[in-house]
C-alpha cells in the first residue's frame, strides 16, 4: 500500500484533492504573492511604508478614538500576524500610534492611532487603491469579481 493511501486510511481521510483543486490552490497562492508584491513595490516607489503598516493603521483608524487591544488588531488585519508587537513598536516610534493603559485590564494596552497615523493612511490609500485597480480590478468584470468573492467566501469560514 502506498504511503499516501496508508496515511489517508489511518487518518480517516479517504479523499485527496483533485488535480483541478490542486491547480486552483497553487494559482491562489501565486496570485496572492504576486499581487502583494506589486502593492509593496508601488508603496516603496512613493517612499511610503510597507503594506502591513497600512493594514494595522487602517484598523485603528476604523476603531476611531477607542483604539484596539493588540489581540483585536491581530484578529482584524489581513496580513500575517507574526511580529505584530514589533510592528506596533515601529509605528509608535514613528509617532503613528500611541499605547494607552487599558481600563478593562490594567496590564494591557489599547493602541490608538495618532493624527500622523491617520494622515499616513490617507497618503497610502491612493497608491494602494491604484495598485488594486491596475493589477486586479481592471482584469475582472464586476460580475467576475463578485463570483470570485462568493467562491472565496465559501472557503473562508471553513478555514477559520
Amino acid at each position: 500500500m502506498q504511503l499516501q493511501q496508508l496515511a489517508s486510511n489511518i487518518l480517516g481521510m479517504n479523499k485527496t484533492p483533485s488535480p483541478q483543486a490542486i491547480q486552483a490552490w497553487i494559482q491562489l497562492h501565486r496570485t496572492q504573492r504576486q499581487l502583494l508584491s506589486t502593492v509593496e513595490t508601488a508603496l516603496k516607489s512613493q517612499d511610503l511604508p510597507a503594506l502591513d503598516w497600512y493594514d494595522v493603521l487602517l484598523e485603528l483608524h476604523k476603531a476611531k478614538g477607542d483604539g484596539l487591544r493588540q489581540f483585536e488588531i491581530g484578529e482584524k488585519i489581513l496580513l500575517n500576524k507574526h511580529n505584530l508587537s514589533r510592528l506596533i513598536d515601529r509605528l509608535e516610534k514613528n509617532l503613528l500610534v500611541e499605547r494607552h493603559q487599558c481600563s478593562e485590564d490594567g496590564r494591557g494596552n489599547r493602541i490608538k492611532i495618532t493624527s500622523e497615523g491617520s494622515s499616513m493612511v490617507k497618503a497610502m490609500w491612493p497608491v494602494y487603491s491604484q495598485a488594486i485597480q491596475q493589477n486586479f480590478a481592471a482584469k475582472l468584470t464586476e460580475e467576475e469579481a463578485q463570483t470570485l468573492s462568493e467562491l472565496l467566501a465559501k472557503i473562508l469560514p471553513a478555514a477559520q
